[in-house]
């Protein structure tokens, strides 16, 4: 499969799946539709970038509760709702969910692909900043634990003396574990070290530049 990313269609009206396949296929879009929500769930679906566009009014289920069960399975593909009986609760509701748009029918052609544009570029993003995380998490494993214990006085810019004395060590140690841990983390200064120690916080693996890494 050549495609970069990918629009899957969950709609239970077959004449609205095939306008929206010939739709978002004549944009160069590969395109995967469904008839419910459960044929969504059971299929294998492409890792690519994608969006979902997602009817309301499904059978069986609503288009919203299926939004729910996507992010309780973690699953944070951008939604794109369309409707023909939309009312303003319900677009609210969708959109507080995490929906990117809520479009009437009949709606303009481009604004559905305006939409499904703007979901597949947030999805690229997510994709690129989890595997940046990801990758940020590996290096960090790599790190002894005596250099987990040094890295984040690093980050919190005390000297090599000062560490050495809070620790312990002797200064020759700390500044060897001091060059090991800018290497494994590939940081290129101090700076970017405190900005990876920070994200680091923020995805629970540390508290912070100063405090102990768990």
């Amino acid at each position: 499969m050549s495609a970069t990313s990918i629009v899957y269609v969950v709609d239970d009206d077959p004449s609205i799946r095939d306008s929206l396949d010939s739709l978002l296929a004549s944009e160069g879009h590969a395109v995967q539709a469904f008839d419910s929500a459960p044929s969504f769930m059971a299929a294998d679906r492409p890792d690519l970038p994608g969006c979902l566009v997602l009817d309301v009014r499904l059978r069986g289920s609503s288009g919203l509760e299926f939004q729910r069960e996507l992010t309780r399975r973690g699953i944070g593909i951008p939604v794109v709702f369309i409707s023909g009986h939309g009312d303003v609760p319900m677009s609210v509701a969708a959109m507080k969910a995490g929906a990117i748009e809520f479009l009437l029918k009949p709606y303009r052609d481009q604004d559905l692909l305006d939409a499904v544009h703007r979901g597949i570029e947030l999805d690229r993003r997510c994709r690129a900043q989890a595997s940046e995380r990801a990758a940020l998490r590996a290096r960090f494993a790599a790190l002894t634990p005596r250099e987990r214990e040094v890295m984040p006085l690093v980050a919190s810019g005390l000297l090599n003396k000062q560490i050495a004395a809070q620790l312990r060590l002797s200064e020759v140690t700390v500044k060897v574990h001091r060059a090991q841990i800018m290497h494994k983390m590939q940081a290129r200064s101090l700076a970017e070290l405190v900005r990876f120690a920070d994200r680091l916080a923020a995805d629970g693996i540390a508290d912070g530049p100063g405090d102990t890494f768990v």
